[in-house]
């Protein structure tokens, strides 16, 4: 279980006033759900995340996962713990071929090539043509990105983070990855918490959490939710007034 407890994060300004990113957040996710945050576009939804991965430490507050203060600890020993992520931009590794990536994910140096293609064939890609490929500049961001997201997989981690991880994937590539996301969540084996706009990932959701202006504006299922959300985005900021961000 994941809890959040008065969470902030303040960041200081040129002038020398502070920022508020985050505003005392608290929350928690119980094992095994899905839970999406969403909201409008700079409402805290990313630095969220990343307090959660271990990438920033908030300024006030704390972060508990199954009963112990992850509060400082970074990424690296998150990651022992099996909080994985997947970041909204990928990086590259030259010199490194995917299955390379994949072995080291798997924490096995010798996984099966039918493993290996198994992970590519879950986020649309195919194995012959990927296996033995770097992951240089020659793949493109998607390509990057399903990548990426292949290796989350293949860490069987207890707690997958992912990052808007609909961005620059082709129509085809996003059904499937959608598809990839609801088998995952049957399985009931890991929590799993998504950053998206995309309403066919909104809707796998056990839990919607809106988020904007740092703060947590809504949260509840999708049956409440999700249509608050698609009858209010017209005018720009998902849930209308409630949302407002100065």
């Amino acid at each position: 279980m994941l809890e959040l407890k008065n969470l902030s994060y303040c960041v200081r300004n040129e002038d020398g006033t502070d920022l508020t990113i985050l505003n005392n957040i608290s929350l928690t996710i119980e094992d095994n759900k899905l839970v999406v945050f969403t909201g409008p576009n700079g409402g805290g939804k990313t630095t969220l995340a990343r307090a959660i991965m271990g990438l920033i430490r908030p300024t006030s507050g704390q972060i508990f996962y199954n009963g112990r203060d992850i509060t400082d600890l970074g990424i690296t020993e998150r990651a022992r713990l099996g909080i994985c992520n997947g970041f909204q931009q990928p990086p590259r590794f030259k010199g490194m071929r995917v299955r390379d990536l994949l072995c080291i994910a798997a924490g096995n140096e010798k996984l099966p090539q039918s493993v290996c293609c198994d992970y590519l064939t879950q986020v649309g890609l195919c194995a012959n043509d990927y296996l033995e490929r770097e992951v240089d500049t020659s793949l493109s961001g998607g390509e990057v990105k399903r990548i990426e997201i292949a290796t989350v997989l293949a860490r069987k981690g207890s707690m997958l983070l992912f990052d808007e991880p609909e961005a620059g994937i082709d129509l085809w590539s996003f059904a499937r990855l959608t598809e990839t996301f609801s088998a995952l969540h049957s399985k009931r084996e890991a929590t799993m918490i998504i950053i998206s706009h995309q309403e066919r990932i909104i809707g796998l959701a056990d839990e919607i959490v809106v988020i904007a202006g740092g703060c947590i504006r809504h949260r509840g299922d999708r049956e409440t939710i999700l249509p608050l959300i698609l009858s209010n985005t017209t005018g720009g900021c998902a849930l209308g007034k409630e949302c407002s961000i100065k």
